[in-house]
């Protein structure tokens, strides 16, 4: 009887071993230190959502120094966040093997930011005024401001992500995150005007997930899985207790602290930038082609693209757009 016993429990932790031992490993990563931005993939990792359907998922956590659009082009990764719509686009371009599944942020998060000040009421007030400008934000976000607004090249004044002059100076514009910058002002008594691209016609879809093509042809219903779990862990991250997930964000970047992510996640849900737009209907992650079409069209006429640029090489829409997870936002 007893040897029987430990037969059936040896039995069931072979089982469990191979069932462990099954699960599909995927390596995703982000486009920067593990940060609020990032929750709703680490909340997928805290709720056991990865595990439940069959991954063994690694988040691998981005920086200086680490291109997940290289990483990904080379198959050094399974999968990627994409800061912004730029990512699939350069990787059309660079006709990498790389698909982009479903866009986590239905608003880019970038803005620009002043101190309150009767002149400026919007972005266009803000032409021919010095604006602190990022050097990789000059092909990119600039490009558009000059196109829409009028902007001029002279108006650049070098940003370093470093605050201090935006603090010292009452007539500084510059750009940031509307889930970053803005509180890092606050916390040194600024609390500044922010205007969210978003919100004055940029098209950008952010944190895109992208995946490897083969990946995509050879095992879809991996590519589904990932990104239903990843669907499920942002309804959770934004709409219920983010506490497990901030764990794991903290474990893997020490200097994040818990006022610095409620902040984000609170502007995540005050501005719409995950749950909005097409993903009214579509739920968290959805795209358009329309929306695609778009952006692309108004990149390739600021001579950012080539004209002949298909954005459809890089795009899959398989995977969202089904309403998946609607039910756990409250």
């Amino acid at each position: 009887m007893r040897l029987g016993l430990l037969g059936l429990v040896a039995g069931l932790i072979l089982a469990l071993t191979g069932a462990a031992q099954a699960r599909e490993k995927l390596v995703f990563a982000t486009d920067w230190r593990a940060q609020a931005e990032h929750g709703g993939f680490y909340q997928a990792v805290a709720a056991g959502l990865y595990a439940k359907r069959g991954l063994d998922v690694t988040l691998r956590q981005g920086g200086v120094g680490m291109d997940p659009q290289q990483l990904l082009a080379a198959g050094a990764i399974d999968a990627a966040m994409g800061s912004s719509g730029f990512f699939t686009l350069n990787l059309v371009e660079a006709k990498a093997p790389v698909v982009t599944v479903a866009a986590i942020f239905q608003k880019d998060p970038w803005i620009l930011m002043t101190h309150p000040r009767d002149d400026v009421n919007g972005l266009a007030d803000m032409k021919g005024k010095p604006i602190h400008i990022g050097d990789p934000s000059v092909n990119t976000i600039w490009r558009w401001l000059k196109s829409r607004y009028g902007f001029q090249d002279s108006q650049i004044r070098k940003y370093t992500f470093n605050i201090a002059p935006f603090l010292v100076n009452k007539d500084a514009i510059q750009q940031g995150y509307v889930t970053s910058e803005p509180f890092t002002a606050e916390k040194q008594g600024v609390k500044p005007e922010v205007y969210l691209l978003a919100d004055n016609g940029y098209l950008s879809y952010a944190a895109t997930i992208m995946v490897r093509r083969e990946l995509v042809e050879t095992k879809p219903e991996v590519v589904q899985a990932f990104v239903e779990a990843s669907i499920e862990g942002w309804y959770q991250y934004l709409h219920g207790d983010p506490s497990a997930a901030n764990a794991l964000i903290k474990r893997d970047n020490p200097e994040m602290d818990d006022a610095t992510l409620d902040y984000a996640r609170r502007k995540m849900v005050e501005y719409g930038i995950v749950d909005s737009g097409d993903a009214a209907e579509g739920g968290i992650g959805a795209m358009t082609e329309a929306r695609w079409d778009a952006f692309t069209k108004e990149m390739q006429s600021l001579g950012i693209y080539p004209a002949d640029l298909d954005w459809r090489a890089g795009v899959d829409f398989r995977f969202v757009n089904k309403g998946h997870g609607r039910e756990l936002k409250p």
